[in-house]
């Protein structure tokens, strides 16, 4: 599970892969998708690592899913060195 960053925008994206160099390589590609646009470079700012992809997924969800558990995440980047 990862959190990215867009350097220009400062927008973040939650989402979970199994290949981190990969995905930020697609990320950074361009394209017409929000997280896959030319303006800006996506860096990530967070990572959660897991057993399963299960596990992973249901983390993601919770975290979409703007409740308590989306907002102490948020909380802890703003008050981090990023």
């Amino acid at each position: 599970m990862y959190v990215i960053q867009n350097d220009v925008t400062k927008e973040k994206y939650i989402s979970y892969t199994s290949d981190l160099k990969a995905r930020i390589v697609s990320h950074n590609g361009g394209g017409k998708k929000a997280t896959t646009r030319t303006d800006g470079v996506w860096k990530y700012i967070y990572i959660e690592l897991f057993r399963s992809r299960e596990d992973a997924q249901e983390r993601e969800q919770k975290l979409k899913a703007h409740g308590s558990a989306k907002q102490k995440l948020l909380l802890r980047l703003r008050k981090s060195l990023l």
